[in-house]
């Protein structure tokens, strides 16, 4: 397995791998519908395309040749030194097998400058908040995104300490 910029070529891919690790991982928290509505407004291809070409980020795959097994995506916040890590997905039959951990040591290492790296996490997805905690993640104070909050997504706010 190793880490790679995503490209245009990948969109279809990961597209698919966010639906099949938020069904699996959200369908018992919001529902099927639900969960097909935010995939379909957070995951097209579109929003995807988009984030490619974001100034200030990074957008990751874990290949092993044959399949995509995770995504990372993380940007720096203008004026400041706080990287947002806005997704970590890996895909259900992967999870466990170290590829979560290899994707946020790229996204760290891609942030020379950071002092931080700040995300949001279900309150209800015990998995990976424990992923996030084990990983030297902290809550912090900040107020979470008022588009999840609008989803009807219940996060937290996490911090980490970079350098």
């Amino acid at each position: 397995m190793f880490v790679r910029t995503a490209s245009e070529r990948d969109l279809e891919n990961i597209k698919a791998l966010l639906a099949e690790t938020w069904h699996a991982t959200y369908d018992a928290i919001y529902g099927i519908e639900r969960v097909n509505e935010i995939t379909t407004e957070w995951h097209s291809l579109s929003a995807l395309k988009a984030r490619l070409t974001r100034p200030n980020s990074e957008f990751l795959v874990a290949d092993d040749g044959k399949k995509i097994s995770g995504m990372a995506f993380a940007a720096a916040t203008s004026g400041s030194k706080i990287v947002v890590l806005y997704q970590l997905y890996v895909r259900p039959e992967n999870q466990g097998a170290g590829i979560g951990r290899m994707l946020l040591d790229e996204i760290e290492q891609s942030f020379p400058e950071a002092h931080s790296i700040r995300l949001e996490v279900e309150e209800a997805n015990a998995q990976a908040l424990g992923f996030y905690l084990a990983n030297g993640f902290v809550k912090s104070g900040a107020d979470p995104d008022p588009e999840a909050e609008q989803a009807g997504v219940s996060s937290l706010v996490l911090e980490k300490p970079l350098g």
